[in-house]
This record gives structure tokens, C-alpha cells and sequence, in this order.
């Protein structure tokens, strides 16, 4: 598919009004997307488990009004209205208008609110993206009532990577690749994709603890972090080694091989701070806790044998990663070693999530 394709053609039905609720979720990518070409198209390919408690819920109402050459909307965030949000949604609406050219001849009101603490490090841009880019499709099928799912999730997927990249990874439930790969087929630079292949039952419920080691704003913000890979000295090697690790997961998510699953997804974590670190202005996310809980994980795995890897996103908090039937175990070190070194000793216990839902 090309981006004309998300261009509509046909004749608007007349919808004078309305109202649609979406809930969608977060994700954890496990092959990290970082640095971009123009019209957010990822450098790399990555891949993401979608997550099913850490999600946002958004409201869309539309009203028909006179086509004017401004956007009419008002957002609300958790019942208050949020005037510092609207740039980045004023943004969203011009970077998606030629696709949605219906958008100046209604206005709206977006009510949203998050299942997760503000400001805890998880990404709610994500899930928040996605979400109004759900309720704007969920309009489009109104107007235009012969769009077809799959068409449907496509144009979704393809609207929210116009908001943020990886919210493009937030429609679809499970493994979600993002970005063009030689191996995996459907892939695209477009829009997600749920991950084609063979997936072992063991990372179908796979479990993520979120241990929120700073819930301060970040000092450098993934936008601006994402341009610093233009010029980066490393650029090209690691746009190449997310390709490779990309090819390796296939097989490692059909065998469930937990060992080499662990290797490939700290060693991703790992070389995205690297990036930072060795970009020009260079800079540091992690903080002491963050590399604390690494040497604990690392050191739990070792004595005990149990198949559990930390990951990380832009940011400072940890992302626990193990299997179902290890809960009870990981979750008791957790408590008993890692707590101390959260923020207010707070953690989030989700997992491997369906996508994201119509309410």
C-alpha cells in the first residue's frame, strides 16, 4: 500500500454528529525503533508486545460545522481541560488532513484519561495517539460506511504513526512489527503489523512489571533524541543490527527459547541508551536505580535459573520481562529486592494485551 491509498475517494454520507469511546493500549517495543526519516518513517524495523492494563481510554464528539481554514477542538485530559496538549494534536490534524479531509468541517471535543499514573515513564503517547486516531477512523466509517476492517486498522495504524511512531504498534494485539523487513512479510514502514509467524504459547502471555524508578519529566525527549540519530557515527551499524536481531526473534518466538529471547532484548535496550550516550549532544536517561535493578536481574537469573530480562524504553524505568508460570516467583524478588529502588516504591503488573477495543 502506498499513502494514497489512505486518501478517500468516495462521496461523504451526511453525519451531523456523534460520539465513539476507544481504549488502546501501551507497548514495549523488544527491537527498539530510534531515529526517523521524514513523515515518521522508522530508520529501523522494531517490534513490540502489546500491552493490556497500561492503556488510554478517549471520547471523540463531533458536531458538523461551516469548513473554515482552522481545526475546532478542545481537550480534555482526565475531566480538565489541557491547553498544553493541543499543540501536539493541532500538529497531528495537519500532518493527517490530506488523508482526513473531512477533519475542518466538524468540531471536536477529545476526553482522554490513562489507566497509569501521569508522568510514570510509560508511553502515553502511544496508547493516547492511538486511541484518537481509532475514534477519527471510527468517524471516517461513518462517512464512508463500505470501509472494510482490515482497511480499517490499516488507516488507524498508519494516522497514529503520524501522531507517534510507535503508536502505530498499539491497534493490533500481541507481536506488532513496525517498519519494512526483508523476512517478515507484510511488514511495513506504513502502518503496524500483527507479527505474521508462528508465535510458541510461552510469549503469549509473557508478563511485564513496569518498575517506575523516575516519574520526572525527561531531560531529553524522544523527538529530539530521534533526530540526533542524523550524523550519529554509529547510525548505519545499528540500524543494521535491528534488522538482524529482528531475523533472529523469528525463530527464537516459534521455538521459545527463552535464552536467546533474553540476549536479544537487553542487548536492544542496552545499545538504545548507547545511542544516547554516543550522540552528539550526548546524554544519559538511565539513572543509579535503573542500573541497580539491571545488576539484581542479572544476578536473580544467574542463581536461580528463571527466565527473566529487563528491557527499556527511553527513560529510566525498567521493564521486567518473564514468563506466566514464573509469576509468583519473579514477583516475590521484586518485592523483596527491586521495590527499594523505585519512586515511592510504586510498580505496574501487566502483559501481553489483545489491542486495542471499541467501547
Amino acid at each position: 500500500m502506498t499513502p494514497k491509498d489512505f486518501i478517500p475517494i468516495q462521496e461523504p454520507k451526511m453525519i451531523s454528529s456523534g460520539k465513539v469511546t476507544w481504549q488502546s493500549p501501551s507497548n514495549i517495543a523488544l527491537v527498539k525503533y530510534w531515529g526517523k526519516k521524514e513523515n515518521q518513517i522508522p530508520a529501523n524495523p522494531s517490534i513490540s508486545f502489546t500491552l493490556n492494563h497500561c492503556k488510554s481510554t478517549t471520547t471523540l464528539k463531533f458536531k458538523k460545522r461551516k469548513k473554515t481554514d482552522d481545526f475546532a477542538f478542545n481537550f480534555f485530559f482526565e475531566g480538565k481541560e489541557k491547553e498544553d496538549f493541543k499543540p501536539k494534536i493541532e500538529k497531528f490534524f495537519e500532518r493527517i488532513e490530506s488523508y482526513c479531509p473531512y477533519l475542518k468541517e466538524y468540531e471536536f471535543e477529545i476526553y482522554s484519561e490513562n489507566s497509569f499514573p501521569h508522568s510514570s515513564g510509560i508511553a502515553s503517547s502511544a496508547s493516547g495517539m492511538s486511541a484518537i486516531a481509532l475514534c477519527l477512523m471510527s468517524l471516517e466509517k461513518e462517512l464512508f460506511p463500505e470501509i472494510e476492517e482490515e482497511y480499517f486498522n490499516k488507516k488507524a495504524s498508519f494516522l497514529a504513526r503520524l501522531g507517534s511512531g510507535s503508536a502505530s504498534r498499539s491497534i493490533a494485539g500481541g507481536l506488532v512489527v513496525w517498519g519494512t523487513h526483508e523476512n517478515i512479510e507484510g511488514s511495513s514502514d506504513l502502518f503496524g503489523e500483527q507479527f505474521p509467524y508462528k508465535v510458541n504459547k510461552i510469549f503469549k502471555n509473557y508478563q511485564d512489571t513496569i518498575l517506575l524508578v523516575d516519574k520526572g519529566e525527561k531531560q531529553v525527549s524522544s523527538t529530539v533524541g530521534h533526530d540526533l540519530m542524523h550524523g550519529h557515527p554509529f547510525a548505519a551499524q545499528r540500524f543494521q543490527q535491528a534488522h538482524d536481531n529482528l531475523s533472529k526473534l523469528v525463530n527464537v518466538l516459534e521455538s521459545g527459547d527463552t535464552s536467546e529471547f533474553i540476549k536479544i532484548v537487553e542487548s536492544e535496550a542496552l545499545s538504545l541508551h548507547a545511542m544516547m550516550m554516543s550522540s552528539q549532544p550526548y546524554f544519559i536517561l538511565m539513572k543509579p536505580n535503573t542500573l541497580e535493578i539491571i545488576n539484581k536481574i542479572w544476578v536473580f537469573r544467574k542463581e536461580t535459573g528463571i527466565p527473566v530480562c529487563f528491557t527499556l524504553d527511553a527513560g529510566a524505568n525498567v521493564h521486567v520481562l518473564y514468563p506466566e508460570d514464573q509469576k509468583d516467583n519473579v514477583l516475590e524478588f521484586i518485592k523483596n529486592e527491586l521495590v527499594v529502588y523505585c519512586q515511592n516504591g510504586q510498580y505496574i503488573c501487566d502483559q501481553v494485551g489483545s489491542g486495542a477495543k471499541i467501547l
